[in-house]
């Protein structure tokens, strides 16, 4: 299951997986298959929770075993890509050597670092196995508070 703690975290708050169909505008059996990793939540709905709720993506995610607090993100495409531009370079890997282990083409994943879509849930969980010292929360631009 890519996020980890999504169920764990609304038990937390007490809430049922009913509580949070206004949230996402999605059926409940949506909500069930992204908290038994049926399906994978889009990340545009997983921002939406954590900044409801003050969850650390990474924590989300199971990257750290503790929350920290952020302030709500804004999404910005622009920042992303830069962020996952300079992640790459930082780790001497070319967008090929992305794609591969993303199992998608270069073409497709310079999309991602030239702004024109949000990188999907599963690839940043899936760079997240591949880079050193990771942080979805930074990647997409999130500000600790």
């Amino acid at each position: 299951m890519i996020v980890k703690n999504l169920r764990y975290t609304r038990e937390s708050q007490y809430l049922k997986q009913k509580d949070l169909i206004p949230l996402y505008n999605v059926t409940y059996s949506t909500i069930s298959g992204w908290e038994t990793g049926k399906d994978t939540i889009p990340i545009r709905q997983l921002i939406k929770y954590a900044n409801k709720y003050n969850y650390s993506l990474d924590y989300l995610f199971g990257l750290k075993d503790y929350n920290e607090s952020y302030y709500p993100l804004d999404i910005d495409l622009d920042e992303i890509a830069k962020n996952l531009k300079e992640i790459r370079k930082r780790n001497n890997k070319t967008q090929q050597d992305i794609a591969n282990v993303l199992n998608t083409s270069s073409s497709a994943y310079a999309h991602y670092e030239n702004s024109r879509y949000i990188i999907p849930t599963n690839f940043l969980f899936s760079l997240s196995l591949i880079y050193k010292d990771f942080s979805i929360d930074e990647v997409l631009g999130r500000k600790r508070k």
